[in-house]
């Protein structure tokens, strides 16, 4: 070298380290410039190098000579063969302290060879080089860009690997992943599960045998191993993880703990419990008493916690407390569970007990709520636990619940009004196939419960009073335009469509129990507009049958209310929206071979099989209500003409033996037959031409003999 060697402890080492950048800007050749940057490497190794003299090295060599070290497989005589390389890899940790640089497309494309030094055997004289490859990922990691790039470069695995290997510095491949997980944990799954799956593997392992501190250490990392999708239960490997942590668990939650011992492992329950429900709880009086205690544990901590809000206290808890949210939940779908219970009778009534005070608790909490903590996720996460107790258990805490229902239904408006970051996820997603949730969707967790509470007078008004009704039309829309932008393709039912069958069950209350509403609030009007355009596009869809029951029964029951409004005078919109009615009512039957004879009986068809559970209630309203709509409604009599119905329904009441349509049916058919015979001459006709005489008497219709007997 032209100069002296930089001596850390000298008060002259900021102006070698000058002169070395001047050498590195007027090098005439390599070696000139490997002399200067030796220099400068030890700087930045003894941590002398300040942002400005950073940003000083980067102007002087930029990222081409780095890479040029990176590259070149010849080290100087005497060093050994990975010198240049680690002396690159210095440059690069030093330049990725600052996060403009370290986001930089140069730093990026370097990281399939910061994966290669992970991979690569480490000696004594490389461990400098594993620490300047974290250093670097750490920097990538913070960067907007970093955790999209990291994961399509296959760091995941890599990161894996280094901490299965448990060579150099495999803590901080660790602490990494925790860090990719959280910013993007379906990616890295998608991409590499067996590698995670591996890790997952290890960590449960030694959780399980942990017998020190690290346990209740690895119960705050494990949460971040557990994915959502894929499910652990559909490999071998994930049911293994699952059984030691539920092992591990069980001993832990047996034990006599601290706080501060206690809320990591509720934490790693609520986590499985969120990715797996209560699977990873095996079934038998073990199984059923973790389960049972679990719950317990996850009610008092909300008792404590939420009784007497202490604010600090408060906000230091809402993460354990949102895990015993999740254990909560899981407790009241196990309490109503009747296939293959994991809890006997008599815990369940002790659970139910036990987390009636709970839900207390919550209530109490909600209450003291202010203005400006709406936008609180905890707050969401209060309401929601809440709508699934409101969603079962109705009869207990009614009072209280009664009390909340306009806070609830003001929170729920204002989400949905401002569209809040609420529930917005703790991370975006790198290139989420699944659109975000609507960030201000409360109502979807409170609509199974309004939909109990408008069935009683009490709550009923309270809803109404708070304006329950403008907010759910509202949703209605918003909801029906999100579904008709989903995939047509058949799938199981979204959570959208879920939401618009619970909203129409709110509805049909209403309708049955508050007439006077739905003709005097224009909420109703609006609603009625949307369900005539609807019916016709949801119809031919098949898989979305249980919605179009809930939109055509509703639309008829409505209809009867309404029938003075513009909107059903013999509209486009109206004849489409009756002819869907009339399609879904009378195509819901055949006639099939009775196994008990040779002759024919009455079937619901096979289109309907699988979810006449589910509407046939809503098909006997709908037939009640079509027969309610005719008189009111000239037309209508020529729309069931133009379906064909009576040939179709007199054929097939020709055809099957009486004995297998029963009296509930038979009273159906005849509710609408009789009005139709009524309001229109050629109907009548049709029926009789059909012997609707000699079957009428066959199934007693008695009303209809009668009424074609007439003349």
């Amino acid at each position: 070298p032209r100069f002296p060697a930089m001596a850390s402890d000298s008060g002259d080492g900021h102006a070698t380290l000058k002169r070395c950048l001047g050498v590195l800007r007027d090098a005439k050749n390599d070696s000139e410039q490997f002399a200067a940057l030796l220099l400068v490497t030890k700087a930045v190794r003894a941590g002398e190098v300040d942002a400005k003299t950073r940003r000083q090295i980067f102007d002087a060599i930029g990222f081409t000579f780095p890479t040029r070290l990176l590259l070149s497989r010849q080290p100087p005589a005497g060093c050994p063969p990975h010198t240049f390389r680690a002396l690159g890899l210095t440059l690069l940790a030093c330049f990725c302290t600052d996060p403009e640089l370290a986001g930089h497309s140069q730093i990026l494309n370097k990281i399939p060879t910061f994966n290669d030094v992970l991979l690569s055997p480490c000696d004594p004289d490389s461990t400098s080089m594993v620490d300047d490859v974290y250093q670097c990922l750490s920097a990538i990691l913070a960067t907007a860009r970093g955790a999209r790039a990291l994961v399509t470069k296959g760091t995941v695995s890599a990161l894996c690997q280094a901490y299965l290997n448990g060579g150099h510095s495999s803590d901080r491949a660790l602490t990494l992943l925790v860090g990719l997980l959280a910013i993007a944990e379906a990616k890295c799954w998608h991409r590499d599960a067996q590698q995670l799956l591996a890790v997952l593997s290890k960590l449960s392992s030694d959780f399980l045998k942990a017998e020190d501190m690290t346990k209740f250490e690895l119960c705050e990392v494990l949460p971040h191993f557990i994915p959502l999708s894929p499910p652990l239960t559909e490999s071998s490997q994930g049911c293994e993880c699952l059984s030691r942590l539920y092992k591990g668990l069980a001993e832990v939650l047996g034990s006599k703990l601290s706080q501060s011992q206690r809320d990591p492992a509720l934490k790693l329950a609520g986590s499985l419990v969120q990715a797996c429900g209560a699977e990873w709880i095996p079934a038998g009086s073990a199984g059923s008493k973790f389960l049972a205690l679990l719950v317990n544990l996850a009610c008092v901590e909300v008792r404590l916690t939420l009784e007497e809000p202490d604010p600090l206290e408060v906000e230091g808890k809402k993460e354990v407390v949102t895990a015993c949210y999740v254990l909560m939940e899981m407790g009241i779908q196990e309490c109503l569970k009747e296939e293959n219970p994991l809890l006997e009778n008599v815990q369940k009534m002790q659970l139910m007990r036990i987390m009636e005070e709970a839900f207390g608790a919550v209530i109490f909490y909600l209450k003291q709520v202010k203005q400006e903590e709406l936008q609180d996720p905890f707050i969401f996460a209060s309401v929601r636990v809440l709508g699934a107790w409101m969603a079962e258990e109705t009869s207990s805490l009614k009072q209280e619940i009664c009390e909340l229902l306009p806070f609830l239904v003001d929170y729920a408006r204002k989400l949905f009004k401002e569209g809040s970051p609420a529930v917005s996820p703790p991370q975006a997603e790198l290139d989420s196939t699944e659109g975000p949730a609507l960030p201000q969707d409360a109502l979807r967790f409170l609509l199974p419960g309004f939909c109990h509470l408008t069935a009683e007078d009490r709550p009923r008004d309270i809803l109404i009073s708070a304006g329950a009704p403008a907010l759910l039309c509202e949703y209605f829309l918003q909801q029906w335009e999100v579904l008709t932008s989903e995939s047509t393709a058949p799938e199981p039912q979204t959570s959208t469509e879920m939401s618009l069958q619970t909203t129409c069950g709110v509805f049909l209350n209403l309708v049955v129990t508050a007439p006077d509403l739905v003709r005097r609030d224009k909420t109703f009007s609006s609603l009625m507009d949307v369900l005539l355009k609807s019916l016709p596009l949801l119809l031919p869809q098949k898989h979305h049958l249980v919605l179009a029951a809930n939109v055509a029964t509703l639309g008829l029951m409505m209809a009867r209310i309404l029938s003075g409004s513009a909107a059903l005078q013999g509209t486009r919109f109206a004849k489409e929206f009756f002819g869907a009615a009339i399609r879904f009512l009378s195509q819901a039957h055949t006639a099939q071979a009775d196994p008990s004879s040779d002759g024919l009986a009455l079937a619901v068809s096979p289109a309907y099989v699988s979810a006449w559970d589910d509407i046939s209630e809503l098909w006997f309203l709908g037939m009640q209500a079509l027969a309610g709509c005719i008189p009111l409604f000239p037309w209508l009599p020529h729309a069931a003409l133009q379906a064909g119905w009576l040939e179709g329904l007199s054929q097939l009441l020709s055809r099957v033996s009486p004995a297998s349509v029963d009296l509930e049916l038979v009273t159906a058919f005849q509710a609408v037959l009789v009005e139709l015979a009524r309001a229109s001459e050629q109907c009548r006709d049709v029926i009789l031409s059909h012997q609707g005489t000699e079957w009428a008497n066959l199934y007693g219709m008695a009303a209809l003999e009668q009424c074609l007997a007439e003349q």
